[in-house]
Formats: structure tokens, C-alpha cells, sequence
């Protein structure tokens, strides 16, 4: 069976009080259209297509080549809004599901079995259901005497007595496609705002004795849609539990999940360890056998195996195997930081290539360097790399000994096993296997034995 998708994304969201459109806000790091986009790909949907109306080109850009768009200039309800996407997709498939793209904790197998219903009876509209205390403003099932769906009433719209109803319609539908698109120039505005509600072609499929199907969702928590701030941070909370949950069954040690703050896509290897009030964003990879945190940032960052992060923030950086950092150290994009470096608290890396087995003091500042290897950098070792027109590179070489408090003027380039005295100001190049010292520094000798 062939299947098409229609997601519903043109509200603006008022509740939400927000200048961006109400399905870019993010959950876990991802925005939430973006959850209703990898839905229709999880379900192998030959065609899908994406309903905007507020903050139209904002979406687009966000959304970009993924999915088909179909604009609706005046929100005048679900069945409108399907309606735009029907010259996109009429025609091409046998089925229609219809979701929303501010419902970002559904998950594709309560969609596949709601497809498959709809598959094995052969149903004009299999719909997914909750019992649920909580009405959360979803419209009412109204049933026979049999069970069998009769169809639906808005919540604005209820009775009292239908206002006891505890079994709630989700809004997502499973429609065979060609009915679908022959009826909706059959809904006419209905309720207090007099609009087009896709709810009313239930009845409407009742009344032509068709058969429809509703399937209970066993965790109502994945209907939850996204119209406040408060539903949102919920949102946040539950999609979060389920992300740490995954981690720590594929074998990564989380101290204290509550306190663990990993967004969606980010990849972290068996045996390591997580500390409490991390933040681990982006597109982040974190090898095996790793500590990270307590207290530390990790933003679109490698990360290899075996290190030790204490207290960090990282953002754009590679890190290879080994490392250790902190506490209160800072990479800043274009570090990369090579196997067995130490880099001591307080130290800062940025737009810098640093050796295998290096060490960075304490209070040290390297930007804009190629630094070889075995490399030690004393504490408070600064690289002056901005004259105040432009960034100037340092290149340290192998084997290479700044004493404290050393200054490296760019451009400059300190050659293979040279060492500077403490409290250096280094404005010309120092050749290799010497030692330069003093205000500004100067070669006082070559160093012995070499």
C-alpha cells in the first residue's frame, strides 16, 4: 500500500507568545517539525507534504528540500488546511495519514499500527484514541451502543454531558486516499468559529455506512500537543527520559539522568560515564570509555575514547583519544585537540591544531596555532594573535618548552625544542634547540647537547 503524508503546520501559535513559528521551537535540540518530518520518512512515504501558513518562509527555510509545502493563507480549520495539500498529492497513493508538526513524542510504531488497521479492515478511516482525566482540549469519540465510532465533537463544541467523555481524539488519521480527496469539498464551517473540521468526515464516513477504525494509544504521552510553554518544557522533559533511557540501555553510565541533558543524535560509546548537569548538544559524538562532566558543555563536538572532562565547554572542537581537560577549560570552534593532551583549568583553545601528548597550563590562551608535539605550554602562556586588524597565526614546534607567563606575538614561530624564559614577550622567531628570554625576548644562547 502506498502512502502519503500530510502534516499540519500552518497555526501561529498565539498561546505559545512567540515571534517564531510555533513548530521551529525545539525539543531536545530538534525542531519540532522536524519530528513530524523523520515520522513520514520512518514510514516510507512515497509522497509528503507540508500544510504552512504563519511563519511560512521561516519554515521553508527550516525544512528545505524534505518535504513538498502547501500554503494556507487563512487558518480555517483541519480540513482546510488538508485540503491545500490535495493537488499535491491526489492521485498518487492509496492512503493518507495526517499528523501535526507540534506533536513531537509520537513515535512511528503507534503510526504503523494505526496503518495497519487501516490496511487489514479495509477501513475509509482507521484514528488513533486516548482514555485519558485529562482532556487536553482534544475533541470527544461518541460511539454506539456496539462501540462502533460515530464520530466526533470539538471540545469547544461539547455538550455537558459529552463533556464526560473521557476518550479523546488525537486528530491523526489513516485515510484511503481517494475518499479522502473526494470529500472534502463536502465539510461545511461548523462550530462557533465556523470552520472546516476534519473531524466531521467520520460521520460523514458513517452516514455512507463506511467503516471506521480507532486504535487506543497505550501512552497518551505521545499525543501530547505542543500549544504553551508549559506543554512544551513537558514536551522536553518526556522526549529527554526516553534519550537518556536509550543511552543507558546501550551501555552508558548516566550518574543521575534527571541532571542529563543530551539532545537528540547525539552518539556516546559504551562504558562512558556521564556526570550529573552535563549538556551534550548538536551533533556530538563521544567515544567509549570516556568521563564527562559534572558541569560540562559539549556543542556539535567529537569527542574519542578514553578521555576525561571535568567541568568543560566545547563548541565546534575535535578532541581525540586520551585527553584530559579541566576543570574550566574552553575549546572554541576550529580546536583540535590531539591524543594524550592535558589542558589544565582555565586554559582556552580556538582555530588551533594541538599535538599529541601536549600539555596546556593553567590560565593559558593559544588561538590561531599549529602546535607540534610534546609541546609544554606554562601557565599563563598567552599567543597574542590579534594585532587589532587581523588574526595572526603562531606555529610552536616539536619538543618545544614556554616558560609562564610567556607572550607569543603573531606571527611568530618558535622552532623544535626551543625554550623561552618565564615571563617572556616573544615579537621575532626563535630557532630551534634555543633559548630566548626577556622584554622583549632575546636568543642568549643555543641549549646544550643539542
Amino acid at each position: 500500500m502506498s502512502l502519503a503524508a500530510v502534516i499540519l503546520a500552518a497555526g501561529q501559535g498565539t498561546r505559545m507568545k512567540t515571534q517564531l513559528p510555533k513548530v521551529l521551537h525545539p525539543v531536545a535540540g530538534k525542531a519540532m517539525v522536524q519530528y513530524a518530518l523523520d515520522l513520514a520518512d520512518a514510514l516510507e512515504c512515497a509522497e509528503t507534504a507540508l500544510v504552512i501558513g504563519h511563519g511560512a518562509e521561516q519554515v521553508r527555510a527550516t525544512v528545505g528540500a524534505r518535504a513538498q509545502f502547501a500554503f494556507q493563507a487563512e487558518q480555517l480549520g483541519t480540513g482546510h488546511a488538508v485540503l491545500q495539500a490535495r493537488d499535491l498529492l491526489r492521485g498518487k497513493t492509496d492512503a493518507v495519514v495526517v499528523t501535526y508538526a507540534d506533536m513531537p513524542l509520537m513515535q512511528a510504531a503507534t503510526l504503523q499500527k494505526m496503518i495497519a488497521l487501516q490496511k487489514s479492515t479495509g477501513a475509509t478511516i482507521a484514528m488513533l484514541t486516548i482514555v485519558s482525566d485529562d482532556s487536553m482540549a482534544f475533541g470527544r469519540i461518541i460511539r454506539d451502543a456496539n462501540g462502533r465510532v460515530q464520530g466526533i465533537v470539538e471540545e469547544r463544541d461539547c455538550t455537558p454531558a459529552q463533556l464526560q467523555i473521557r476518550e479523546l481524539n488525537c486528530g491523526v488519521y489513516c485515510f484511503d486516499a481517494d475518499w479522502l480527496w473526494n470529500r472534502l469539498d463536502q465539510l461545511q464551517p461548523s462550530g462557533k468559529k465556523k470552520e472546516y473540521y476534519l473531524t466531521d468526515l467520520v460521520a460523514l464516513a458513517v452516514a455512507e455506512q463506511r467503516a471506521v477504525e480507532a486504535i487506543i494509544v497505550e501512552d497518551g504521552r505521545e499525543m501530547i500537543g505542543v500549544n504553551t510553554r508549559v506543554q512544551l518544557a513537558q514536551a522536553e522533559h518526556i522526549m529527554r527520559e526516553r534519550i537518556n533511557t536509550a543511552h543507558m540501555l546501550a551501555g552508558v553510565t548516566l550518574i543521575d539522568p534527571a541532571t542529563t541533558y543530551i539532545e537528540t543524535g547525539v552518539v556516546i560509546g559504551m562504558d562512558t560515564v556521564i556526570e550529573p548537569n552535563t549538556h551534550l548538544r548538536g551533533d556530538t559524538r563521544i567515544g567509549a570509555d570516556c568521563r564527562i562532566g559534572p558541569n560540562t558543555i559539549i556543542r556539535n563536538s567529537q569527542v574519542g575514547d578514553g578521555c576525561e572532562i571535568l567541568a568543560c565547554d566545547l563548541t565546534d572542537a575535535v578532541v581525540a583519544e586520551r585527553v584530559q581537560m579541566g576543570p574550566f577549560a574552553r575549546l572554541r570552534p576550529g580546536a583540535q585537540i590531539g591524543r594524550h593532551v592535558k589542558i589544565g583549568n582555565f586554559g582556552e583553545v580556538k582555530n588551533s591544531r594541538i599535538g599529541e601528548g601536549s600539555h596546556i597550563g593553567h590560565f593559558s590562551y593559544i588561538g590561531d596555532t599549529e602546535m607540534g608535539a610534546h609541546v609544554n605550554i606554562g601557565a599563563g602562556t598567552i599567543t597574542c594573535n590579534f594585532d587589532g586588524k587581523q588574526k595572526n597565526q603562531t606555529v610552536i614546534g616539536d619538543e618545544v618548552f614556554i616558560g609562564s607567563d610567556t607572550l607569543l606575538v603573531a606571527p611568530v614561530q618558535i622552532g623544535a625544542r626551543a625554550r623561552t624564559g618565564a615571563g617572556a614577550v616573544v615579537t621575532k622567531n626563535i630557532p630551534e634547540d634555543s633559548l630566548a628570554v626577556g622584554l622583549p625576548a632575546r636568543v642568549i644562547r643555543k641549549l646544550t647537547g643539542k
